[in-house]
């Protein structure tokens, strides 16, 4: 399943390793953006630790796209996205 997560967390630290748990799961695309391509085990298993990280003032979305949807995505000034430039690494 090919997911966009983003996140708002004004705490440093907890930026940081939000930031860093999402680098083993896919591919930063902006600060806080993050594009990946996710089985929903796994999906499951990155939703379970940032749980044990964030605060009552910290923001995570996730937001699934379908096959189909994928495609349709529109890139300014970077690089198109393919879902086989994503990487998933635990």
């Amino acid at each position: 399943m090919f997911s966009v997560i983003c996140y708002d967390i004004p705490d440093d630290i907890r930026r940081t390793k939000v930031g860093n748990i999402l680098e083993g799961f896919g591919h930063r695309v902006q600060k806080s953006v993050f594009e990946c391509d996710l089985k929903h085990d796994h999906l499951q298993l990155l939703q379970h630790k940032l749980t044990k990280i964030i605060k009552e003032d910290d923001s995570i979305r996730y937001y699934s796209l379908c096959a189909v949807c994928v495609p349709k995505i529109q890139v300014i000034n970077g690089p198109p996205v393919t879902v086989a430039q994503l990487y998933f690494t635990v």
